[in-house]
């Protein structure tokens, strides 16, 4: 990964809406019909699409640049069809689909959900229709689990490759990949009956795809947010001792799928997930924290410009962050169309720049803002954020020349 050298570099979190025309979405109910539909459309499209995408984040200030997720065809349920041992089925009766649509905040705001759940979204973007759908499958684990380089994640990169070299101006990109953990929130074990063994095999699954990611010359990010949000998943509530060793079966296996994947070419994002709850049962970052440090990726990205969770940067203050690690805080937020002001911005970067210093910072968003703010709204917070990033590089590189 590139360091903030000279001034703050700049990225996000993964999801970007479309700029236009015809494209497939991964957030659809059909993922078989989603992979059909990627592997018939006209490559140079998705090609000049993507290469769009990529000089709109340049224009505005984004520095390490995506593909926006909006068109791949891989939504979780497509590692049920690709992974041998997953299988999936339609629902039971009294069966969710994920751990998600079982949080423990519903019993909570009740009213607020079933609204959510009646107007099929939990992503209330106005203006813009649903982008969420209600789960109708389940996938369970059968048997042994095997995986390989997926045929999605090879045209993602393929696509990624040739839209860079149209683009001609970007000098790092990333893909995204699910860690162990998180895919295991959606897959519910009925084989290995053991927590651990679940999570390995899981993430020997994947490896495949991480390495075809980094060999391609791409920076790895894993998303993770199981990492966090699996404990208000879990009922009857765990206590935080019995949590903090599920926590450390999923950053165990996540590091075993990452040997051989050179630390310096990934990035973990780690968010309490993006839906538009009230987010009053996430778990404190203090509480997990270490844990996460234990990751074997360079960078880690996390919350840091929502309501709920900006207090907490002065928890990285307080622990002992390792050598070479870079901070990917996010300083603007998925969870409001309300823009931040660039002053807010370089404030929030200057408080982990005095943490881990200026060259170890690089501005980010909380999740990913595709089908979280209104469109519109997504192009005018990466633009607060890169002169937000500006403003704060103003202030920590004066230092320097005024000597």
């Amino acid at each position: 990964m590139l360091s903030s050298v000279g001034h703050v570099r700049t990225s996000h979190a993964g999801s970007l809406p479309p700029l236009g025309g015809a494209v497939v979405t991964h957030f659809a109910s059909s993922i078989q019909k989603d992979a059909e539909a990627v592997a018939s459309q006209d490559t140079s499209t998705l090609t000049t699409q993507v290469a769009a995408l990529i000089n709109k984040q340049r224009e505005v200030g984004i520095h390490c640049v995506g593909d926006g997720e909006f068109w791949n065809g891989r939504g979780l349920l497509y590692y049920g069809e690709q992974f041998k041992g997953i299988a999936i089925r339609e629902l039971r009766a009294g069966e969710r689909g994920s751990g998600r649509e079982a949080i423990r905040e519903r019993d909570e705001f009740p009213k607020l959900y079933d609204d959510m759940d009646g107007a099929g979204t939990l992503f209330c973007v106005p203006g813009e229709a649903p982008k969420y759908y209600p789960a109708k499958a389940r996938m369970v684990a059968t048997g042994p689990i095997e995986g390989g380089a997926t045929p999605a994640v090879l045209n993602e990169i393929a696509i990624l490759k040739d839209a860079v070299k149209n683009a001609g101006n970007c000098d790092e990109a990333f893909i995204c990949a699910p860690g162990p953990g998180y895919l295991g929130n959606f897959v519910f074990d009925e084989y290995y009956r053991d927590e651990e063994k679940f999570l390995h095999a899981l993430g020997q699954a994947l490896r495949s795809d991480y390495g075809a990611i980094v060999e391609a010359g791409f920076i790895l990010q894993i998303d993770d947010p199981g990492l966090i949000t699996a404990w208000d998943m879990i009922r009857p509530a765990p206590t935080l001792r019995e949590y903090r060793r599920s926590v450390q079966h999923r950053v165990d296996a996540l590091n075993e799928a990452l040997k051989g994947v050179p630390e310096d070419k990934t990035r973990l994002h780690i968010c309490w997930g993006s839906w538009h709850g009230a987010h009053t049962h996430d778990l404190p970052l203090k509480e997990v924290v270490d844990l996460i440090l234990q990751v074997k990726t360079q960078g880690i990205s996390f919350e840091a410009g929502n309501v709920r969770h900006e207090h907490e940067w002065t928890v990285w203050r307080d622990v002992k962050i390792p050598d070479g690690k870079i901070l990917i805080p996010g300083v603007v937020s998925h969870a409001t169309n309300l823009v931040e002001h660039p002053e807010l911005v370089a404030r929030r970067i200057q408080n982990f720049a005095g943490i881990v210093g200026r060259e170890n910072v690089i501005a980010s968003t909380d999740c990913g803002l595709g089908n979280r703010v209104h469109e519109e709204i997504v192009w005018a917070k990466l633009a607060t954020l890169a002169a937000g990033a500006a403003l704060a590089s103003q202030e920590l590189w004066k230092r320097t020349t005024a000597k």
